[in-house]
């Protein structure tokens, strides 16, 4: 009489998981093995335990990463190649360095910094944005203020009224 078959589905104990799937981990490795050993097959496996452990065996004399290359050229893929883009890279930081210390530049002033360089009309400009955005920040420290006065208003109301239902009990 042989054994009957059993339903595959995720085992829910971790602890029982973790122990079925190192021993079946073994036996998948092992049998990858006498598959390579008996056809004269390069065979790749690349194992992710549910921690994100690796686990990897790959058929000598070849490597995973000459193996993943093989597999890539017989589907017509191709990495890309890192120094590709190289160049084109380093333009955009260059462009970008550039960007970021002339936002720098005008930012200074708005921090009091090089004031003596700036000619009189600049200055009157460099004013009045400030004064304006003075001006914004009141007027938002203002409505805040305004929305906790009442805040606190409406919550002394509502404890001068469980007071006073407190007291006519």
């Amino acid at each position: 009489m042989g054994r009957g078959k059993i339903k595959i589905k995720k085992i829910e104990n971790k602890t029982t998981r973790q122990v079925t799937f190192s021993k079946r981990r073994s036996s998948v490795i092992k049998k990858t093995h006498e598959l390579s050993v008996l056809c004269d097959a390069h065979i790749g496996l690349i194992i992710f335990s549910t921690t994100g452990k690796l686990y990897q065996y790959c058929t000598e004399p070849i490597t995973m990463p000459q193996l993943i290359d093989r597999y890539l050229q017989t589907n017509g893929l191709q990495l890309p190649d890192p120094n590709d883009n190289r160049d084109e890279f380093f333009h955009e930081i260059e462009v970008l360095r550039r960007e970021t210390c002339k936002l720098e530049l005008r930012l200074r002033p708005y921090h009091g910094h090089d004031l003596a360089s700036i000619p009189p009309q600049e200055l009157d400009g460099l004013e009045q944005q400030l004064e304006h955005s003075v001006l914004k920040v009141r007027e938002r420290k203002n409505e805040l203020m305004r929305q906790q006065l009442e805040n606190l208003s409406r919550k002394r109301r509502m404890l001068e009224e469980d007071n006073n239902n407190m007291y006519r009990w």
